[in-house]
């Protein structure tokens, strides 16, 4: 066989949450580019509509919903008009999420804290339900979540982020044990200081002192930019990771070896 025809994603489907911008839309984009047919889910309309017309300019099936996923009973209903339009999901990429960067517990509320564990944690898990149901009946597919340099260090300013990063590895870890057995595989990504709106604070002139600490810690000297993503991302999506499940693969430029 050829080995790229490996990395080879013509013929699937695949959803990226909280694809319609940063890190999201580069890993739509990239699946698309792969040759899969892609269907996002964001909040926000505009943004959908903007990264569905450079799906839909790359020439496979594209879909964008609106959809928020703190709200549970979106869930099945997107699951469904995604199958009804795309077919069968083979690919889930959890990947949606916000961050409170509240201070610390003395200052986060308890509304901050179950905002960011309903998107970060809740949401992966529950999408993560509709679309093993699927691919457990296909005896195939793919998970990955999308977990952070905090699913193994902890954060004295956002707390409820690091402990949702966290719970991600062992969610993970869980479901690969469970769905191995399908031919399912999951895994996921410790994405490290990635520039998106979301890291946009830090890089300010107001947090300069900590911008510089990043720089410095990170061998590779620099911030990384999200299309540096696409390259992990398909070769768990593909049949190249057949043999891998359960991982959390580092992509930080070196941030978490010092």
């Amino acid at each position: 066989m050829n080995p790229l025809k490996l990395f080879d994603l013509k013929g699937r489907v695949a959803i990226v949450t909280g694809g319609n911008g940063g890190i999201g839309r580069s890993l739509a984009l990239g699946c698309a580019r792969a040759g899969a047919a892609v269907a996002i889910l964001g909040r926000d309309e505009e943004k959908n509509q903007r990264v569905l017309s450079e799906l839909q300019a790359i020439g496979n099936p594209a879909l964008a919903l609106r959809v928020d996923l703190t709200q549970r009973d979106q869930h099945e209903p997107a699951m469904q008009e995604i199958e009804r339009q795309l077919g069968p999901v083979g690919i889930l990429i959890n990947n949606a999420g916000i961050v409170s960067l509240s201070g610390g517990i003395l200052q986060e509320s308890a509304d901050d804290w179950d905002s960011v564990i309903e998107t970060q944690l809740n949401a992966v898990f529950l999408f993560s339900k509709l679309a093993a149901k699927s691919m457990t009946e296909s005896k195939a597919g793919k998970i990955i979540n999308i977990g952070s340099m905090y699913s193994y260090f902890g954060s004295a300013v956002a707390p409820s982020y690091s402990a949702a990063k966290g719970a991600i590895v062992q969610l993970t870890k869980s479901m690969a044990i469970e769905l191995a057995p399908y031919n399912v595989q999951v895994n996921a990504i410790a994405p490290g200081w990635f520039e998106t709106d979301m890291t946009l604070p830090v890089r300010s002139p107001e947090m300069k002192q900590m911008n510089d600490e990043i720089i410095s810690r990170t061998p590779a000297g620099r911030w990384g930019e999200p299309d540096e993503l696409i390259g992990t991302v398909i070769f768990l999506a593909s049949q190249a990771s057949n043999f891998v499940t359960g991982a959390l693969i580092p992509v930080d430029g070196g941030y978490a070896i010092r």
